[in-house]
């Protein structure tokens, strides 16, 4: 109890929306930094309202939910003259700017990484695209099935009897989240040796290509697409989706070893254990679909509660094919506190998914809820910038916030 949080004192402007960015933004306050968000008046970040919504909440869907815990909300009118000045004095300040803007919005708002760098030579700043930020492909837009498709990750998933599928979870999206928020904890460690700040950009169109794994290195060494495989590994076997009297599970043998281990301590077929024509992985790959055919036809003779602990004993890996409503009820995730609630003021409480990572002298911060539009536009312009009651109350009265006197409208 009481123990710093690895991050604390960091301060992070965060001009993201949807996914990645926001992500990646996320898990830097889940070590503690301060996280502003920047927000238009109003409608905020177009993710909040991709649905299922909360029935007690404004403005947040469960997605947004999921990737927002732990920030702080500040609402600006760009078209107000105290909006630019606001942002430049949180930037002056800042440790780390994010933002995944279509390529040539921070330029003309006037807070590229040139510019904030001006403000601020110690900043570190991450630019999130689609393809890049130069180049021939510098202006295109794109969302994570995009890249899906067009990297050859779709082209590996699916059956071979049709054409490749997107995965529902935006995987692309997850990982160049991910892959920015390592990008700007390294950067922190480089800025703490050297004082440097430095720019960071990734796009999606790269994680994605990271994401298809090895196969583009299997192609470069054979010249073949390696297709698709369904649930089936190309690699190795025995390495897929089985069937026993009650459900499915998967089983991947990675070894020799462990395929002696499965048919001989747990499925008690030592012919298959000594038999030669699968001693190897090669040999079991050449004659896969006879093996598969060997083990289903033993394995739906039982049910679960047989197959699994003898299974598990061997050290075979292996587990049930779940739906995401078996993830959340199952042992498995009870045994690691991945699920959780927070207070919330509005609904009670608001179901949470705990970081995926734990640490013995540092730990993550304790969640708070998603914000709203402009939640915490006072708190955030009083106590980090320092302005004065009137100040704030003179920046509402020219529609910094979003209210116009002018015409009586919030201008978005």
């Amino acid at each position: 109890m009481g123990a710093p949080h690895i991050l604390e004192g960091v301060l992070v402007v965060d001009f993201t929306h949807y996914l990645a960015g926001p992500l990646a933004t996320m898990m830097l306050a889940d070590l503690g930094a301060t996280v502003i968000k920047l927000e238009k008046p109003g409608r905020g970040d177009d993710f909040r309202h991709y649905p299922p919504m909360h029935p007690d909440l404004q403005q947040q869907g469960a997605p947004f939910v999921w990737c927002n815990r732990n920030k702080k909300s500040i609402a600006l009118n760009m078209k107000a003259r105290g909006a630019k000045e606001i942002i430049e004095n949180l930037i002056a300040k800042a440790d780390v700017v994010v933002e995944n803007f279509s390529t040539g919005v921070t330029q003309r708002l006037g807070f590229d990484y040139e510019a904030c760098k001006k403000m601020n030579p110690a900043v570190i700043y991450c630019s999130i695209s689609a393809y890049g930020r130069k180049g021939e492909f510098a202006d295109r837009n794109g969302y994570d099935p995009v890249t899906q498709a067009e990297s050859g990750f779709m082209s590996t998933n699916g059956y071979g009897d049709r054409d490749g599928v997107r995965t529902t979870t935006p995987v692309i999206d997850v990982h160049t989240g991910t892959l920015a928020y390592g990008s700007i904890l390294a950067a922190l460690y480089h800025r703490e040796r050297s004082g440097e700040g430095q720019y960071i950009e990734m796009s999606l169109y790269e994680s994605a290509v990271q994401m298809t794994g090895y196969s583009g290195m299997q192609y470069l060494f054979t010249g073949k697409d390696i297709g698709r495989n369904a649930n089936v590994s190309p690699d190795i076997c025995p390495a897929a989706v089985f069937k026993c009297k009650d459900r499915s599970f998967y089983i991947n043998c990675g070894n020799d070893a462990q395929f002696k281990k499965l048919v001989g301590h747990v499925m008690g077929r030592e012919d298959l254990a000594t038999n030669k024509n699968y001693e190897r992985g090669s040999d079991r790959l050449a004659r896969r679909d006879e093996l598969m055919s060997i083990l289903q036809q033993d394995f739906e003779k039982q049910p679960w509660s047989y197959w699994g602990p003898r299974i598990r004993k061997s050290g075979v890996p292996c587990g049930e094919v779940r739906r995401i409503s078996d993830q959340i009820v199952a042992k498995e995730s009870r045994e690691l506190n991945i699920h959780s609630r927070i207070p919330h003021p509005q609904a009670g409480w608001i179901p949470n998914f705990a970081p995926p990572v734990s640490f013995s002298l540092t730990p993550t911060a304790d969640p708070q809820v998603s914000p709203s539009v402009g939640e915490h536009t006072d708190i955030v312009l009083k106590s980090v910038l320092g302005y004065g009651n009137d100040v704030v109350e003179q920046l509402r009265q020219e529609g910094t916030f979003g209210e116009s006197l002018v015409d009586g409208a919030a201008q978005i």
